[in-house]
């Protein structure tokens, strides 16, 4: 699965809203960001384990944080078990910055997501 796919799964789950775009305008034009999930109090960025692109996920979120006034998280999705060097340097950073890290394990994610439909379906008593 690619991260995109994995953030819309972890943001359905915490009942946000996936890749919501803010407009930021600059000197040099007009310019935009998308949030990997916003939810009404929080901005989260999502990032993979082992990925050096996480590193991004902490700056990205303490962007959107001070353009939308919400709360920076930053969460790594960990597809092997193990605590690697990226998802070790972006804890690390994020604890520094104050701002709420953690870790969701992937497997977990695709189970939530497949009982979706058997959570959304209401069963009459005696059926």
């Amino acid at each position: 699965m690619h991260e995109v796919e994995i953030a819309a799964i972890l943001c359905a789950w915490l009942g946000g809203q996936t890749e919501v775009r803010h407009n930021v305008a600059l000197d040099a034009g007009d310019h935009s960001i998308r949030v990997d999930c916003e939810t009404a109090t929080e901005v989260i960025e999502v990032g993979l384990d082992d990925k050096a692109g996480s590193r991004d996920s902490l700056v990205q979120a303490l962007f959107a944080a001070d353009l939308t006034g919400k709360t920076p998280v930053v969460i790594l999705i960990d597809r092997d078990g193990v605590e690697d060097k990226i998802e070790y340097q972006v804890r690390r950073a994020s604890v520094a910055a104050g701002v709420r890290y953690e870790v969701r394990d992937v497997d977990a994610l695709i189970r939530w997501q497949m009982g979706a439909y058997f959570r959304s379906v209401q069963i009459a008593p005696g059926s």
